[in-house]
């Protein structure tokens, strides 16, 4: 009788244990920030901009956050010090030529001083759209739900200003109830609409790089609403993207020297990660690299404290390589190839468009010789952007970046070569040497 009552005990205490734990499960379950598993000190309102707010349940993540205001730093061949890159590189100049990057080129701070870097350019006149506010707010994502992008994007950008108050913050990329990671630019959405993906059936690692495709990305302004778009229903590789723009018939601008119709990239880091790229396959984020997971006693987080890997490898790196010195010497190595072979496109384009300026002064210049330069400038520069402008110096994909160039560069040397044949004279040669 004693062994059967002990028998009997033990079992009710595993009963009541399981009951305990299984209420400890639903309680858990039941919290509306499931993320966290603990209830808020606060309710936040779907679509907050102040990114204070949301500090309070949050105050590792608003901590580091904060410190994007004065983390400028320079690296090698780039960071967030706001440099001139014009006069860092004067062949810039020519390149951008008739467009407002040949006036003001400067590399851009980190996240809370979105608004100061956008407002404070030479770029922004009182005919600037308001799509260019797109990238630099938290007020976005409540003035697309309560105007929609295309009465935003068609507001001057003085005029949408006046609303707009908080620099990029934690509404870009999250969902205020559940701080689910989320898609809160409607440019995405369309963008990854016409390829067939749906970012809600994507798992949490994939978002640690979706999210930064709301900003991260290579985009035009569409029509006369300056709607904006990405490029990406034919694909996100540079060639699905020259050939995008090529069947629309669309330019940026006018080059004044060669006369081609120009292209201007923007950022598409988030293009350019996800070619195939040694990281990406492996499954890596771009959260990993630039938000790595870092410690608060016993809390462990993400910091957004975002910058380049390179000033905090250990962090970044270490946590997947064990000799983090060989890994900064690697990317020192692949990043200055690439500079090295993008120097050398540049010198290529440079002397195409001095060819072409001098083809079209020839009176009897053959117009379909030249009308073939002119593309093969356009073709060139588009591509050699797309890795000048993306924020790596080509390591996030490195084969990628070398084999883009390549391609740049050659076309670039039959630009020049169209040109002399065009003109019919090798003083077209001299003239562009």
């Amino acid at each position: 009788m004693k062994r059967i009552s002990q028998s009997v005990v033990l079992s009710g205490i595993i009963v009541v244990l399981a009951a305990a734990l299984i209420g400890v499960l639903l309680y858990v379950r039941n919290q509306s920030t499931p993320e966290r598993g603990i209830a808020p000190l606060v309710e936040i309102a779907a679509q907050e901009p102040d990114s204070s707010k949301w500090g309070v349940n949050f105050p590792n993540q608003y901590s580091t956050l904060l410190k994007t205001e004065t983390n400028n730093t320079r690296t090698v061949y780039g960071g967030s010090e706001p440099y001139s890159k014009l006069e860092q590189d004067p062949r810039l100049v020519t390149l951008f030529a008739g467009y407002g990057f040949s006036k003001d080129y400067n590399e851009e701070r980190g996240h809370l001083q979105s608004l100061n870097d956008v407002r404070g350019t030479a770029r922004v006149n009182d005919t600037t759209p308001g799509t260019c506010y797109s990238c630099k707010s938290s007020d976005n994502p409540r003035l697309w739900n309560e105007m929609g992008m295309a009465a935003y994007d068609k507001t001057l950008f003085k005029d949408l200003g006046a609303q707009i108050e908080n620099p990029i913050g934690c509404a870009n990329c999250h969902d205020a109830e559940t701080m689910a990671l989320i898609v809160t630019n409607p440019a995405l959405e369309e963008a990854l609409q016409a390829q067939g993906k749906d970012w809600r059936t994507l798992t949490r690692q994939e978002m640690r790089t979706v999210v930064c495709a709301n900003c991260h990305v290579e985009y035009y302004f569409a029509g006369e609403g300056k709607y904006l778009t990405f490029p990406w229903s034919g694909g996100t590789r540079i060639e699905d993207i020259s050939e995008y723009y090529a069947y629309l018939q669309f330019k940026d601008w006018d080059h004044p020297q060669s006369g081609a119709p120009m292209i201007k990239m923007q950022h598409p880091e988030y293009e350019f990660f996800t070619a195939d790229s040694t990281h990406f396959k492996a499954g890596v984020a771009c959260a990993d690299c630039h938000m790595p997971y870092t410690r608060d006693g016993a809390a462990k987080f993400s910091t957004h404290d975002v910058h380049s890997p390179l000033l905090r490898p250990e962090a970044s790196c270490g946590t997947c390589h064990t000799d983090v010195g060989y890994v900064t010497t690697r990317v020192a190595d692949i990043q200055r190839q690439v500079r090295d072979t993008m120097d050398a496109t540049e010198d290529a384009l440079v002397e195409a468009i001095a060819a072409i300026e001098a083809a079209a002064a020839v009176l009897d210049v053959d117009a379909n010789l030249l009308a073939e330069a002119r593309n093969l400038h356009r073709e060139s520069q588009l591509r050699w952007d797309f890795i000048a402008a993306e924020n790596s110096m080509g390591f996030h994909n490195p084969e990628e970046a070398l084999r883009i160039l390549a391609n740049a560069t050659d076309l670039a040397r039959q630009a020049q070569l169209k040109a002399v044949q065009a003109a019919g004279t090798t003083d077209v040669i001299q003239a562009s040497n």
